[in-house]
């Protein structure tokens, strides 16, 4: 049994010994050449701010629209270069149109009380806003006003800037992010400047190949474009799932966005908005 309990001994020592070895001396010498090589896998980075972006959209989700949007505003200027930075944008954007385009409540809301001789355009001009805006804000399937009607309005300062490479039409409201738009077709004439420098000349309105005006039966069904002050820009709809079908051909120039997007940037800006253009 002695030698039975010398061999195990043995075994355990010189055991170790080699366990040692290996691990101190070989292990670090083969993870050295691989290193050399580039073979050396990089450890993935903790995606620690995922769990911050799922509780706002979990907030949006649970109708707290304007805690969300401080949160999601709170997330892109704790991670600008972030993981879902972009995501994080876009779904922002989404929170503000629903806060925007509905009679929720929010801090830059106001009540207005319709008067005599109202009518959308006029308030539009006295409270700086566009008709179309005040119609989806309270959900107003007509122009009809009704004297003594309380209807939500707010007081944007919109103003649009257009990213050639990164194929961005980003809107802003008093300098800040609002809602960004993905370009989906371009069709420019080769030879660009670096910057224009413009604003929104007309919103188009389309049905059946015929320009109809805002107010008209056929308003709400119409394909929507955004022709800028500079010529070679027009911001045209390409067909959705929302809008499959479109009949307008677009425009020998411009920009192709999904219709849906169209509509809505067309309610939100008028011939006043500023335009930036970079590449």
């Amino acid at each position: 049994m002695k030698w039975l309990f010398a061999f195990l001994l043995a075994l355990i020592i010189f055991g170790g010994a080699a366990w040692f070895g290996y691990n101190f001396f070989v292990k670090e010498e083969i993870a050295v050449k691989k290193e050399q090589r580039g073979e050396v896998a990089v450890a993935p980075t903790p995606d620690i701010s995922l769990p911050e972006l799922q509780a706002a959209a979990k907030l949006r989700q649970d109708g707290k629209l304007t805690e969300a949007r401080d949160a999601l505003i709170a997330f892109i200027q704790k991670y600008p270069t972030g993981l879902h930075v972009e995501e994080a944008k876009d779904l922002l954007g989404e929170v503000n149109i629903d806060i925007y385009l509905s009679r929720y409540p929010s801090p830059e809301k106001t009540e207005y009380v319709v008067q005599s001789g109202d009518v959308l355009a006029k308030i539009g001009r006295k409270l700086k806003t566009t008709p179309e805006l005040i119609m989806r804000m309270n959900n107003l399937s007509g122009t009809m006003l009704h004297i003594g009607e309380h209807l939500l309005v707010s007081h944007p300062d919109f103003s649009v800037f257009i990213q050639r490479k990164a194929k961005l039409v980003v809107l802003l409201n008093h300098g800040a992010f609002f809602k960004q738009y993905h370009i989906l077709e371009e069709k420019l004439s080769p030879k660009q400047p670096s910057k224009i420098t413009t604003k929104v000349s007309e919103i188009m309105a389309w049905k059946d190949g015929k320009r109809v005006g805002f107010g008209s039966k056929d308003y709400m069904s119409s394909t929507r474009w955004i022709r800028l002050g500079s010529a070679a820009y027009t911001l045209y709809s390409t067909a959705d799932s929302a809008h499959p079908n479109l009949t307008q051909p677009p425009p020998p120039v411009g920009l192709g966005l999904a219709a849906s997007d169209v509509e809505e940037l067309s309610s939100l800006v008028n011939s006043h908005t500023p335009v930036s253009i970079t590449d």
